[in-house]
């Protein structure tokens, strides 16, 4: 088994999501769909619900933090009840894209957050240009989980993985001119990575203008080896181990 901890395989993003999840589970891949609004949501709940491959992750991203409502909110806490629910996620605070709403997207990460808590869930979280803040919220809340695509300098890395965090490592580790995720995967170690692939976004290099999906999880781990000076099955049985034992072993 391999675990892919962050994809967007459902139909709203992929003509063929369903196509995509059979054949994943045909090769014994199993992936953690991740919501980032009510619809997508729900979409992952029914997914979930209709292949034993698939796990749910909801969450509402930084993009509703000008148009949440506490229905919204009341909406997630009863979805995140559901038994293939493993984590709240995709969620954070992404300045890349604008810094208008910086007091928003905060306000909105905190409110999921408090709802982590509240159902004992580990968190899938996003931050871009925003790790300061992103950490700052963090460690102000009784929380576990990954930092998804992770951006951050090879010394943040390390400060995240002493609140319980693990490092997502995809793609982007293998292109050849990406130092910053290669120093700092060399930093902390396999023992606190998870591989994913952000399907259908963040293609290997090798698949550089193809839709992504999980089965490119193989590039993904083929290079965390090469990196690690490790056997690529070693890789596989490590990261899988630590996204069971960060999800509680629903998977």
């Amino acid at each position: 088994m391999i675990i892919d901890t962050h994809c967007h395989i459902y139909n709203s993003e992929m003509e063929n999501a369903e196509e995509i999840i059979k054949e994943a589970g045909a090769n014994d891949i199993h992936m953690i769909l991740n919501g980032t609004d009510p619809s997508s949501n729900e979409e992952i709940l029914e997914l979930a619900g209709k292949y034993e491959n698939v796990h749910a992750a909801l969450g509402y991203f930084h993009t509703m933090a000008d148009d949440i409502t506490d229905e919204d909110i009341s909406l997630l806490d009863r979805q995140l009840c559901n038994e293939n629910v493993v984590a709240v996620g995709e969620i954070g605070i992404d300045y890349y894209h604008t810094k208008e709403n910086k007091d928003q997207q905060k306000e909105l990460f905190e409110r999921m957050l408090n709802l982590a808590e509240k159902h004992g869930l580990p968190v899938i979280v996003h931050s871009r240009k925003a790790m300061q803040d992103t950490y700052d919220i963090l460690k102000s809340h009784d929380v576990v989980g990954s930092l998804h695509c992770y951006q951050g300098s090879a010394e943040m890395a390390k400060e995240f993985v002493k609140l319980g965090f693990y490092i997502g490592i995809g793609g982007p580790v293998t292109y050849k001119n990406n130092k910053k995720t290669k120093k700092a995967l060399k930093e902390i170690g396999i023992s606190h990575v998870l591989v994913e692939t952000d399907s259908p976004y963040l293609s290997p290099q090798e698949k550089k203008g193809e839709g992504n999906t999980s089965l490119n999880l193989n590039y993904i781990t083929r290079k965390i080896a090469e990196e690690l000076d490790m056997d690529e099955d070693e890789v596989v049985e490590i990261t899988t181990e630590n996204a069971r034992k960060l999800f509680w072993k629903k998977i």
